[in-house]
């Protein structure tokens, strides 16, 4: 099992979740520890092209990840992932 690491743009996205929603997501990410090993996933592209992103219904969590950790950078509704500041 990989740690489970967040920033501080994580925590705060995590923190204004409602309750349900954000135990939804910290579920999924716990699983996403678990069973990394056994997956495989993709890196998105463009300038995101570091990030890997995790799918939970209507949220993405986009991360990124070494040999011992899965570093959570955003927690964000799908629309509002991918837009660039």
């Amino acid at each position: 099992m990989r740690g489970l690491l967040f920033t501080a743009n994580a925590k705060e996205d995590l923190a204004k979740l409602d309750r349900t929603t954000a135990r939804q997501v910290f579920n999924k990410l716990r699983w996403l520890a678990e069973n990394f090993d056994s997956l495989s996933p993709e890196p998105l592209s463009g300038d995101l092209k570091t990030f890997f992103k995790l799918r939970i219904g209507d949220y993405r969590a986009l991360y990124s990840q070494n040999n011992h950790n899965i570093l959570v950078h955003f927690i964000r509704h799908r629309r509002e992932v991918y837009k660039r500041k």
